[in-house]
């Protein structure tokens, strides 16, 4: 299994929660080697989950005190003695240490939980070291991915999904019952070779959200450089004037809202594409490619970012009034106001264009704040499928197209100022509207009846050139067999 199916949700494991075979296990003995804050953690929610827990350390009279009174805290052997299941709550490189235990161990279900500190630190798993080890156990690799503060809190604080995987059906079954009884769900990986894979998954920093941040920083990075030539190099140049007070306020809020606004539309092209893709080869069955297929997967994580650089230029906004520099501006205004005695300097045009702007800028910021709460998966799971498409889809389009009329406001016929246009280099937000309006241009596009039919028929398995058998009546009174084409 490679690195990239290990980021997707687990659908293609067989989930074991109400799975008939599997009975509650409450009331048996559970022991726990170790007595770190795993194994205490451990020790705990398998004695409120109404289990009897048998602790072995190397110091059972000092290491007593840290586990529950309910738990039994003795040396190793007593402890192997007095049960057949086992967590290893111990490193690898302390797997050694119980060798001594080998023969007492013999015909036990060893459950090890344990991490590497790197991925793929060394060739075997650490649950196929401990089988090495210990040849006459029967190894099962589970609970590893649940850390210590779900342990105690519950499965409702945290992960309940819990990997297991192993050699021995029968053993599998015995730690998914354990696991079950403890408010968790229980998930056949298969076989031992599925522990290095399983081991990796806690190593893994935010491995669905990589391709997202990096795309984010790159377009932050290509806008923060554009807009730095606009309003800080340019008029170093051309009037030796010092704007570098600009960079970390006004450069950056400048570049917030391309972001947000381009990785907006980013969240929706690529479903643009697959309809196109659809209504070129006429069907539905044909695999995307690669990278369009990655494209879809992570627009959920494109569009929490693209929300997430939207508020950020909320905040900006608000506080530019702060600025040292824009009261000094103010205050240069007004004195040049008065020395030329300008009495009235209302401009209507202005006023009217900064109350649509931020009032639309408003209305685009609600409904993503809308689309990201309904993203997390606590909200998801409470709307039925309509009702998330409708969030998701409809309103999602209905914030891009709001937030193209709040970039227009912001340019209103500035575009066309040619002062506006320094270095020969047109205004940012102008840029940034290339994509989101090819987005809504194909919206429209799919929206014709015509093509809205066809592209509804084919999701639903409707395809092009496929032939259909049929059977004619000849002049002699026989039948003929033929074949037409499904899309005549």
């Amino acid at each position: 299994m490679s690195g990239r199916d290990m980021a997707k949700p687990l659908l293609g494991h067989r989930s074991m929660e109400g799975d008939p075979s599997i009975t509650p296990a409450a009331g048996r003995t559970i022991g726990v080697l170790g007595s770190g804050d795993f194994a205490r953690s451990l020790a705990i929610r398998l004695v409120c989950s109404g289990f009897k827990v048998v602790v072995g350390s190397r110091n059972p009279k000092r290491k007593a005190g840290l586990f529950p009174s309910a738990a039994e805290v003795t040396f190793q052997a007593e402890a192997v003695k007095k049960t057949d299941v086992i967590f290893v709550a111990v490193f690898r490189e302390h797997y050694s240490t119980l060798c001594d235990l080998a023969d007492v161990l013999a015909g036990k279900i060893l459950v090890d939980v344990s991490n590497n500190t790197e991925i793929n630190h060394h060739k075997e798993s650490n649950a196929e070291y401990l089988a090495s080890l210990f040849p006459a156990c029967t190894v099962v690799k589970g609970f590893n991915v649940i850390s210590a503060w779900t342990l105690q809190s519950g499965a409702r604080d945290g992960n309940k999904q819990v990997l297991i995987c192993s050699n021995n059906q029968e053993a599998k079954r015995t730690v998914a019952e354990i696991a079950q009884v403890m408010g968790f769900t229980p998930v056949d990986m298969g076989c031992m070779s599925s522990a290095c894979e399983i081991e990796n998954i806690p190593l893994r920093l935010l491995p669905a959200w990589k391709i997202p941040i990096f795309l984010a920083l790159g377009l932050f990075l290509c806008f923060f450089t554009y807009n730095l030539i606009r309003q800080v190099i340019h008029p170093y140049i051309r009037e030796q004037k010092n704007k570098l007070y600009k960079i970390p306020i006004e450069v950056v809020n400048t570049t917030l809202p391309c972001v947000a606004y381009v990785m907006l539309s980013l969240v929706y092209l690529p479903g643009v594409l697959a309809a196109c893709s659809q209504l070129y080869y006429g069907t539905k069955y044909r695999r995307f490619p690669d990278w369009l297929d990655q494209w879809l997967q992570h627009r959920k994580q494109i569009g929490l970012l693209s929300f997430f650089c939207a508020a950020l230029h909320a905040v900006y906004s608000l506080c530019l009034p702060m600025r040292r520099s824009h009261r000094y501006q103010l205050i240069e205004t007004a004195v040049k106001q008065a020395v030329e005695k300008k009495m009235n300097i209302w401009v209507e045009e202005e006023v009217w264009r900064m109350e649509i702007y931020i009032s639309v800028g408003i209305i685009a910021l609600g409904l993503l704040s809308l689309l990201a709460i309904t993203s997390l998966p606590s909200i998801a799971n409470s709307l039925n499928w309509r009702e998330f498409s409708f969030i998701q889809s409809t309103l999602g389009f209905v914030a891009l197209v709001v937030s193209t009329l709040h970039t227009l406001t912001y340019g209103w016929s500035r575009a066309f100022d040619e002062n506006q246009y320094k270095f020969y280099l047109p205004p940012t937000y102008t840029l940034t509207l290339l994509v989101p309006c090819t987005v809504i241009l194909a919206k429209v596009f799919f929206s014709l009846p015509c093509i809205q039919q066809r592209l509804l028929r084919i999701r639903r398995g409707w395809e092009k050139g496929r032939y259909v058998k049929f059977v004619l009546p000849s002049t002699t009174g026989e039948y003929s067999s033929g074949e037409t084409s499904s899309n005549v």
